[in-house]
């Protein structure tokens, strides 16, 4: 006769337990996509550097610069290309997680919700690595980087991540049931954002009739309160921040209803169609 001891685990165990596998995960997830994580790092920042210098060569090009906020024109390509690309990664980040037919999910610890949060604080840390080398590379190369209000900035880019996780999360409970369809969406939602986002532009300068065709956005709120907030002599007047929180909170409910519903009528034979 086997006898086993069974010890009785407290709420602060389990989430002390829980935290300790996201951080393990969310370092595997770092690590996936390149075996050294500074390469990945190093795409990344390729990558906005690329987007960074594609609308700065446009935007000189076609000589609209000085129709744009006065003040560090850096800035506002950041504030514009810096949320759109954590949004669009956090989004493609919770929608790429391991389902709860994956092969992961054999492991007693491991959940669907683990495997969520850490592939969502992946994106987060590549993102604010990048974010943090280009500035730093800005400020001693070019020219000083002067934020009006850094508390206010920092609040949208995490605005701009969470609500790119809820979307995402909407879009895996989905995508077990329509994965061709889910796959579309993503990027007709990705390419919509180049334009709908509003980083190539300031809200304040569009006519009344066009608003309606960006305000259901929460990108566009939000990027275009990042710039209210990093320059001082901008005032946005058709956005604001409340809207982000209830689009991201409401997606986020959505999200974890469909999820569990989907986890409970997980098939191995999804497999075929992730």
């Amino acid at each position: 006769m086997q006898f086993r001891q069974d010890t009785r685990r407290t709420t602060f165990g389990i989430i002390l337990n829980l935290c300790e596998l996201t951080y393990h995960s969310t370092v595997r997830k770092v690590r996936e996509t390149h075996g050294n994580a500074l390469m990945a790092l190093f795409m990344s920042i390729m990558q906005a550097l690329l987007f960074v210098f594609a609308f700065y060569f446009m935007f000189t090009v076609l000589g609209t610069r000085g129709m744009m906020i006065r003040g560090d024109f850096m800035i506002y390509l950041l504030t514009g290309i810096f949320l759109y690309l954590t949004h669009i990664k956090a989004l493609g980040a919770v929608l790429g997680a391991e389902g709860p037919t994956s092969a992961m999910m054999q492991h007693a610890p491991m959940n669907t919700l683990v495997a969520i949060a850490s592939s969502a604080l992946a994106a987060l840390y590549i993102q604010t690595l990048s974010l943090i080398v280009i500035m730093f590379g800005i400020h001693t190369i070019l020219n000083p980087i002067e934020i009006h209000d850094w508390a206010g900035v920092g609040m949208m880019y995490l605005l701009g991540w969470a609500s790119g996780c809820a979307i995402g999360l909407v879009l895996l409970s989905l995508k077990p049931w329509i994965p061709d369809a889910i796959s579309l969406i993503q990027t007709l939602y990705t390419r919509a954002n180049m334009i709908a986002s509003g980083k190539m532009f300031v809200a304040n300068s569009l006519p009344g009739f066009m608003i309606p065709w960006f305000d259901w956005n929460p990108l566009f709120h939000l990027i275009d309160q990042s710039r209210g907030f990093a320059f001082n002599n901008y005032f946005p007047h058709y956005t604001n921040w409340q809207y982000p929180i209830y689009f991201t909170l409401a997606f986020l409910l959505l999200g974890l209803m469909g999820d569990f519903y989907t986890r409970k009528r997980a098939s191995a034979s999804w497999m075929a169609h992730r």
